[in-house]
């Protein structure tokens, strides 16, 4: 930590907006840039650094907030260097000295105009390589998360559950999709009261019975990322949520063919969400047929195991 409040490189009262806006070192970075940017810079009078950036955030266009972001970056790893190694690096000369030379208050800082504004370019040009594009031989844009699809006459059943820290309601979710990936359908189910992780996996599994029994299927697998509720399901567990492995084992004798699968949660993610957004949902079932929850089902990859 710092032993004093002023500023290592020019010796006046430090802070965040001083070092990263105000110190000579900074001015000498922001006068490179359009005037778009510094004309904004200087103008704003915010001390908080939450109310200064949502304030430039609203301000500026989508590729002038990289620069601004990228240009403090630069100006902290520039100080850094600076203070810590005494190695001095100084924004770039250019035809705008008439502009720099008004800032800069140091002369020892105008001999090395080579590094900060370089870096900030070269990096931003970096960010630009990493971009994606789409690809012409790719038709499709896969968008969701990894999926195992089920046996190619089967009905394939992800279920999760998710907890509230802020409220005492926990929600079950269930989406359902044929071998080739396509949505049959989803519901969840908000409780009130419930806490324990794993009774809430074990009914999930059976909003999951559900959802199948409500859609007519008759061959269903059902996918959870709890092991110990498919243990409970497929051994004779009985434990804290016994009632519950038994009503779900009686009402397995109304399918054709029906088994419960682990998967990792990397292959659940659509559940997961499902469960994670209908915490706050009115105590209840809430069923989807004809047209998926928003933000479920949009495309996945499958996955053979």
């Amino acid at each position: 930590m710092a032993a004093s409040s002023s500023c290592a490189i020019c010796g006046l009262e430090d802070s965040w907006k001083h070092s990263l806006l105000e110190c000579n070192m900074a001015k000498c970075v922001w006068a490179l840039e359009k005037d778009e940017i510094t004309d904004l810079i200087g103008e704003l009078q915010e001390q908080g650094a939450r109310a200064w950036l949502a304030h430039v955030f609203s301000e500026l266009a989508s590729d002038d907030l990289v620069r601004v972001v990228v240009t403090m970056w630069a100006i902290w790893y520039a100080r850094r260097k600076a203070i810590h190694e005494a190695a001095f690096q100084s924004p770039l000369s250019t035809p705008r000295e008439d502009k720099l030379n008004h800032y800069i208050a140091r002369e020892d800082m105008q001999g090395e105009r080579q590094s900060t504004h370089s870096l900030i370019n070269h990096y931003i040009a970096d960010l630009e390589l990493t971009k994606s594009t789409p690809r012409e031989d790719k038709q499709v844009q896969y968008q969701g998360a990894r999926w195992i699809p089920p046996p190619l006459d089967f009905v394939k059943i992800n279920v999760d559950a998710a907890t509230s820290k802020n409220s005492n309601q926990a929600s079950v979710a269930a989406v359902a999709r044929d071998s080739s990936g396509s949505f049959l359908g989803a519901s969840t189910l908000v409780f009130s009261g419930v806490f324990d992780p794993e009774t809430l996996e074990v009914l999930a599994c059976r909003e999951g019975l559900a959802l199948a029994s409500d859609l007519l299927f008759q061959k269903v697998r059902v996918a959870s990322d709890c092991l110990n509720a498919i243990r409970s399901l497929q051994e004779d567990g009985m434990g804290r949520y016994g009632h519950i492995t038994r009503e779900i084992k009686e009402s397995m004798t109304s399918f054709l063919k029906i088994d419960f699968v682990h998967e990792r949660r990397e292959f659940n993610q659509e559940a997961h969400k499902l469960a994670r957004s209908a915490i706050y949902d009115s105590v209840g079932r809430h069923v989807w047929f004809c047209n998926p929850p928003e933000g479920v089902c949009i495309q996945t990859i499958s996955v053979h195991q």
